[in-house]
């Protein structure tokens, strides 16, 4: 697979019948699922599990995604989800990138990016980043080129 960043986090996925829509292809809220599911497991993996979340009353929310349907998947299709953090200020802000490739002929289907922000989980109000948090995501950062405009 050609990945756009360097070492992804990746979660192998079989699209089924209940994950398409009426015109047959993967609905668009299934992709949001999977990269809530990716990002649970890549953060987890990390040792930032939610019980240190929720312990210490703070967790990253979504604030934005962007995604770009590149091509369509369907029922019974092989894929490959990658996912890396793309930023992090350490003290509130942080962005992940999303990478859904098919297998078969190794097509980008999908290319996305979450923007997070920090929040108390009691409040729902922006919050600084805990040690834990700001230590894990400055670790998985990547270095991404700067793009121009």
């Amino acid at each position: 697979m050609q990945w756009d960043h360097p070492t992804p986090f990746i979660m192998d996925i079989i699209v089924t019948d209940e994950d398409t829509d009426r015109l047959g292809h993967t609905n668009n809220q299934v992709y949001l699922k999977w990269f809530e599911d990716i990002s649970w497991l890549h953060v987890e993996s990390n040792g930032m599990d939610w019980a240190l979340q929720e312990a210490s009353g703070k967790s990253m929310a979504i604030t934005r995604t962007e995604i770009d349907y590149l091509a369509a998947s369907y029922a019974g299709e092989a894929l490959k989800l990658a996912t890396w953090i793309t930023q992090t200020d350490g003290r509130l802000l942080s962005s992940r990138a999303f990478q859904l490739t098919r297998v078969h002929d190794d097509k980008v289907l999908v290319r996305a990016k979450s923007h997070y922000a920090c929040i108390d989980l009691k409040t729902g109000k922006p919050s600084r980043m805990p040690e834990f948090i700001s230590d894990t995501l400055s670790n998985l950062c990547i270095k991404v080129p700067e793009q121009r405009n």
